[in-house]
């Protein structure tokens, strides 16, 4: 009988399996973005290859890893971690930081050096800036405040003059001097808008002003202020005091006013047609359009600053300003996010041959469970940032401050007896 010959057969391993634990000296080199370098990220890159070998079952089987793409799972679960809490405090801060000054950012969403100061880790105080921006176009309109100036221009009245070119009039007015426009204003050829025209009558001053304004006053031309003895005098709020002059004001305006007005293009014609006397000269009150997108260099509104989300100075969040509730979080995530790695791999096999047989690989059913499981990690994140924003938590001290008062109410209170 011939000898049988000795087998030796050889075991074919793939040359990719995942180690049980991770290199420091690996981590930066096999990053893709390479953003976060910090020897806290790379211990806790590191780290994660031994957490990973052990949830896939590395010490039973093979798993098709190499600790690249741990580390790459790693470093996507601290970017993802970052993108979503800086979603949240944009939620939180647009509406304060808006008009701010923004910055400059490189490809991987860092705030580029020498830019603006990262916005981020901040508690920003709370400005109200859009509705302040609202209520200044209203202002403005309004003519009681805003960041446009105000100017005054007078028209020398005529006799049998009825027409009169206010935008030449100012033109010709800043042209002599006698109109001075702030820096960077200027007429050109701008439409201006007229907000009012006026001119002053004593009568009108001396109603409101003089001793002859009020009831059971005395007085002469030289003296203010003496009162006969029934008087009765009222203590009112400054307020209320404002509101009457300025009532008093409207009414001199559109009812003691002896003249009237059409104004069409900027030429006004006065009604009736001037004859000589009083008043020669009136007076208007105009503002010099901008454009919405045009800053004034010395007095800066935020024009060129934050303007939305994209332009929050939010940079990623610095590894070591994340706790242990995030880091938490960015284990779990970059374990799914390996396990849809080790699916993709396996799904490029299929099946297996063996004598008398084949394998299945679980590819699918890897990556339904990192499928379900990053989607339910970001719904768990996003769930309990809602509940944290600026407005709930303003919301659950009010709540709190109540019950506190209701609780209080029902305590008794000591009875001291003498």
């Amino acid at each position: 009988m011939p000898a049988q010959p000795t087998l030796t057969p050889t075991s074919t391993l793939s040359k990719v399996i995942l180690p049980s634990t991770g290199n420091v000296d690996d981590v930066a080199s096999s990053l893709p973005y390479g953003i976060y370098t910090s020897n806290s990220f790379i211990n806790g890159a590191a780290d994660q290859v031994a957490f990973t070998f052990k949830k896939l079952g590395g010490d039973v089987l093979d798993i098709e890893l190499t600790v690249g793409n741990v580390y790459t799972s790693y470093e996507e679960a601290v970017l993802e971690y970052s993108y979503i809490i800086n979603l949240h405090q944009a939620k939180n801060s647009l509406g304060d930081l808006l008009g701010n000054a923004t910055s400059s950012f490189d490809q991987d969403g860092e705030i580029a050096t020498g830019s603006h100061e990262p916005a981020a880790l901040k508690f920003p105080r709370f400005t109200f800036a859009a509705s302040q921006r609202i209520s200044e176009g209203i202002a403005v309109e309004a003519g009681t405040n805003g960041s446009v100036t105000e100017y005054s221009a007078s028209i020398s009245i005529e006799a049998d003059v009825q027409d009169y070119d206010l935008q030449g009039i100012v033109t010709a007015s800043v042209n002599d001097g006698t109109v001075v426009l702030d820096s960077g204003d200027s007429v050109d050829d701008k439409k201006i808008t007229i907000t009012r025209v006026y001119y002053i009558t004593p009568r009108a001053q001396w109603r409101f002003f003089n001793y002859y304004g009020g009831m059971n006053v005395i007085g002469n031309m030289s003296s203010y202020g003496q009162f006969t003895d029934d008087s009765t005098f009222e203590v009112v709020p400054t307020w209320q005091n404002k509101m009457q002059a300025m009532a008093y004001e409207d009414s001199i305006y559109t009812r003691i006013s002896h003249y009237s007005y059409d104004i069409r293009n900027n030429n006004i014609r006065l009604y009736p047609v001037p004859d000589g006397g009083y008043p020669d000269e009136m007076w208007f009150k105009f503002r010099i359009e901008k454009s919405p997108l045009e800053e004034d260099n010395l007095k800066k509104t935020g024009i060129m600053g934050v303007n939305n989300m994209n332009t929050l100075p939010y940079a990623n969040i610095p590894y070591e300003n994340i706790n242990s509730i995030g880091k938490q979080w960015i284990r779990r995530y970059a374990l799914a996010v390996s396990k849809e790695m080790l699916g993709q791999i396996r799904g490029k096999l299929g099946n297996i041959p063996i004598p008398g047989n084949t394998v299945t690989l679980n590819a699918a059913d890897l990556l339904s469970q990192a499928k379900d499981e990053k989607a339910s990690l970001k719904e768990e994140l996003n769930k309990i940032l809602d509940e944290l924003t600026y407005v709930k938590l303003a919301e659950r001290d009010a709540a709190l401050a109540e019950n506190a008062e209701k609780l209080q109410a029902k305590i008794p209170l000591p009875i001291f007896m003498g």
